[in-house]
């Protein structure tokens, strides 16, 4: 059990990440509080997706630590990286649901792996779990049946079967239309704020981005590095760096106007 608050939910230091002998990312450092929804931003090919490899263990760093409520990740055996990993929920980009199994069935994988419970107490929390993110009654639906956004909400309820502390997500907006990915938005700071889960999301999306990020951090492919970090509506209009600024600021209609003057979450 977490008893410590002070504790941050998620603690990077020294990291360095990248594939055999090539070195993406450098020397990365930050700490997500708990409760926070916190994104991971940057252009294309910055490294976005490879550090969040990096972060949920399908990729052993080459330096550095990542630790989950002061525990060290990367450096815990095999038996207790598995315990760990309890704790931590993923929503992959697309859902990553496997076709030939219902929504039911998807969501109870978790629970199957690492749960004693019963067939039946897998069923009913899976729909309970399916229930939270709003697809109550499509337990025997099968992915190729539903929209592109309820996918992602199923990937998110399966995310949620074991009622983790932290939960990340992988360009949840990926593929989706403003109005779908706005209620996807509005579902993770509804769930953020019902269960007390800590967010952390990989995302290019401005819309999502200013709409319910409590802090960014900016990677950039160039220095291979972290070049901004804070609230997005102050580093838009304050950010050091320029290519902050014009990373945030692309656009000039008054929709992107708005969203970047919403108030902070």
């Amino acid at each position: 059990m977490i008893t410590d608050l002070n504790i941050p939910a998620l603690d990077v230091a020294g990291l360095e990440c990248g594939y055999d002998d090539k070195v993406l990312l450098r020397d990365l450092n930050f700490q997500v509080k708990r409760g926070e929804i916190f994104f991971i931003i940057g252009a294309s090919g910055c490294g976005k997706s490879t550090l969040l490899r990096h972060l949920i263990g399908l990729r052993a760093p080459t330096a550095g630590t990542v630790k989950f409520y002061g525990e060290c990740f990367n450096g815990a055996p095999a038996d207790r990286q598995r315990e760990m990993l309890k704790r931590i929920g993923v929503l992959y980009q697309g859902g990553a649901l496997w076709s030939s199994l219902s929504l039911l069935e998807n969501v109870m994988l978790p629970l199957e792996e690492y749960t004693p419970l019963d067939a039946a107490e897998r069923a009913e929390l899976a729909c309970m779990k399916l229930a939270q993110v709003g697809l109550a009654g499509y337990d025997s639906y099968f992915p190729a049946e539903i929209s592109g956004g309820m996918k992602k909400r199923a990937g998110l309820a399966r995310a949620l079967a074991l009622d983790p502390s932290i939960v990340f997500f992988d360009e949840p907006s990926a593929g989706l239309d403003p109005l779908t990915s706005r209620k996807l938005d509005e579902l993770i700071v509804n769930l953020r704020d019902l269960l007390g889960m800590t967010c952390v999301v990989v995302s290019h999306e401005l819309a999502s981005i200013f709409s319910i990020a409590d802090r960014v951090v900016m990677l950039d492919k160039q220095t291979q590095g972290i070049i901004a970090e804070g609230d997005p509506r102050v580093l838009v209009k304050a950010g050091a760096d320029v290519r902050v600024r014009e990373f945030l600021g692309r656009g000039d209609d008054a929709k992107v106007a708005a969203i970047q003057n919403q108030p902070s979450p």
